[in-house]
């Protein structure tokens, strides 16, 4: 059994949902397919859902009215006989339906917020159901709020998960196709919650960890993980390999195609993850493994943005010990993760991309040391690939590659997958169209 998840540009219009009804039908394997929300319905719910905190009751009644519309004009392209568009009237009148009764609750608050955004889930997995049942297929849709749950810290209750998924599945041996929402899941009170934005590739591993599938399927508008930002740079081409490693290397730092946690369920499980265009679905994407053919010393090349970097000194810490876990015990009082960290007698350097608690980390920060101003708008480059220990040359082919570009940080040698190199934000456009050029071989490409 495979598992296939379609994000929302793969289901946004009703050609496209129709495209991948074709995709799912063309063999008889038996496949679980995750569903993202529609593409711009959840901004579309997020937008509603700041007019109710604001209390802006006709503004929201609007903006509900024209979401309501589009879906209206999406169902008459979508269903072809009079009794499928009837279905998916009822589908769209009933969720709408509960949308609308949202507006009465005041306070809105964060649980009725989570429970709207949930509706673009709910809605796209219901009328693609409601096609293939048109269409004359075998399907079946399983509520994820029936077996997708959240601990108290946020994080999938994997076995729990699992037991629960697998008693949804027995009755339904006998359907081709299940169908099932990205995305939402329930927390520890029961209520809807999420796997936060992005969370739809998250679902589509959970799934395919939780039932030891023979591979998870994620589809975009891509083809496969590109060895560079194709919307910065001239030219990138497709990776076709990869370790689950250096995807997730990829994933935490920035590279969009896929949610940063998707690949740990799959890689529990030694799941394979392939990634396809459903724009061009003969095209064979990137396959992502325990381990590959390819020898290639560097894979790709990501970006993530909004860092802060943080400098610390103090003349106390020579030759003492103790000092670093003062320090991170500070990030960890504020559940602050640092992505990067480099040393010396006398300093740390650290960066963080969640800035929220960034004036009390400072504070506390301040009492047994002393900072320098911080550097904000900085950009973290992420340079992926198999640096094992014996390899030479890698550091300085990529500073080299760099060689006219101001560099604040490195950090090598505490992965054999990783090295990142930190970037004014102003430079990034720079250096990563650099790295491609000095990095590559386009020649065999």
């Amino acid at each position: 059994m495979q598992v296939w998840k379609f994000g929302g540009t793969s289901v946004g219009k009703p050609d496209r949902m129709q495209s991948i009804r074709n995709l799912v039908t063309a063999d008889k394997s038996r496949k679980i397919v995750v569903l993202s929300a529609l593409s711009g319905t959840t901004n579309s719910l997020l937008a509603i859902g700041e007019s109710l905190k604001a209390n802006d009751i006709d503004g929201a009644s609007q903006q509900i009215d024209t979401l309501y519309d589009h879906y209206q004009v999406f169902i008459k392209a979508l269903y072809k006989t009079s009794a499928g568009l009837a279905q998916g009237q009822e589908i769209i009148d009933k969720e709408f339906g509960f949308i609308r009764s949202l507006s009465g609750i005041s306070p809105f608050t964060l649980k009725q917020e989570k429970e709207l955004v949930a509706e673009g889930e709910i809605l796209s997995t219901q009328m693609f159901s409601a096609y293939l049942e048109e269409e004359g297929d075998s399907v079946v849709l399983i509520p994820a709020l029936d077996f997708m749950s959240i601990d108290a810290d946020n994080e999938p209750e994997f076995a729990a998960i699992e037991e629960k998924l697998k008693q949804q599945l027995i009755p339904q041996e006998d359907k081709l196709i299940v169908v099932t929402q990205g995305f939402i899941c329930r927390n520890p009170r029961g209520e809807v919650d999420n796997l936060k934005r992005g969370g739809s590739d998250y679902t589509a591993s959970l799934i395919g960890g939780a039932i030891s599938a023979e591979e998870i399927q994620i589809w975009t508008d891509i083809d496969g993980m590109h060895n560079n930002d194709p919307r910065i740079v001239k030219r990138t081409f497709p990776v076709r390999e990869m370790t689950f490693e250096e995807a997730a290397e990829l994933a935490y730092f920035g590279a969009k195609i896929l949610h940063p946690s998707t690949i740990t369920p799959a890689k529990m499980r030694g799941v394979p993850v392939r990634l396809k265009n459903t724009m061009e679905p003969s095209a064979p994407g990137t396959v992502i493994t325990a381990s590959q053919s390819t020898n290639a010393e560097i894979k790709a090349i990501a970006a993530k943005d909004n860092i802060t970097a943080i400098y610390i000194h103090s003349t106390r810490m020579l030759n003492a010990y103790g000092f670093l876990r003062k320090v991170f015990d500070v990030f960890e009082k504020f559940k602050t993760p640092v992505d990067m960290i480099t040393t010396s007698e006398v300093s740390v350097a650290v960066t963080i991309d969640n800035s929220e608690h960034l004036e009390s980390i400072t504070k506390m920060l301040s009492q047994f040391a002393d900072l320098e101003e911080h550097d904000r708008n900085q950009t973290i480059i992420c340079i992926v690939g198999n640096f094992l220990a014996d390899k030479s040359g890698i550091a300085i082919r990529i500073l080299e590659a760099l060689r006219n570009i101001p560099i604040r940080m490195i950090s090598y040698g505490a992965s054999e997958h990783n090295i990142s190199i930190l970037v004014d934000s102003r430079h990034k456009n720079e250096a990563l169209e650099a790295l491609n050029e000095g990095l590559f071989d386009f020649g065999n490409k």
